[in-house]
């Protein structure tokens, strides 16, 4: 269905609402390496939410479900073997209803900081992210990603990132 597979961007992914437990808070970021050129890359187990539709438009597609403007909201939950270590949230505008292509923006809350992130999502289960920004060890960041669905409401994202500090 267009509509899943649409918002399991999370991706992406703006001010999550939900306070991480102090398990998660004390675990490590995510699985990462660092490179020699100062590189780092972490990747995360992703649990979806069900996402919130946000009607815009009065005539959506009647392939799709979707209006021109019509948005998602998502926040999903972020896992290293197992153990949560952070959350994303965020939100994707339907820009051809026909398509059911959307520009998401969302941002990954971890214990250093943020990282903001966004892309182009349409049906086929691999997006590909470019990093904006973030704060705290991630506020010089630059980099690209990747999130995988899974089809079974999880996924994989991977983070390559330059700039962070630890």
């Amino acid at each position: 269905m267009h509509l899943f597979t649409l918002v399991r961007a999370g991706i992406v992914i703006l001010a999550g609402a939900v306070v991480l437990g102090t398990s998660a808070a004390g675990a490590p970021a995510s699985n990462s390496n660092r490179s020699d050129d100062g590189s780092k890359t972490l990747t995360f187990d992703v649990q979806f939410s069900p996402f919130e539709l946000v009607r815009s438009s009065a005539t959506p597609d009647p392939n799709t479900g979707l209006g021109l403007g019509d948005q998602l909201i998502f926040h999903d939950l972020l896992f290293v073997k197992g153990l949560q270590v952070g959350d994303e949230g965020g939100s994707c505008v339907i820009v051809d209803a026909g398509q059911a292509l959307a520009n998401c923006v969302h941002t990954i809350r971890l214990a250093g900081g943020t990282i903001t992130a966004q892309f182009l999502n349409s049906p086929p289960p691999l997006k590909q992210l470019a990093i904006t920004g973030g704060s705290g060890s991630y506020r010089r960041v630059a980099g690209d990603g990747t999130l995988l669905e899974h089809g079974d409401g999880t996924g994989t994202e991977t983070l390559h990132l330059f700039g962070v500090r630890d």
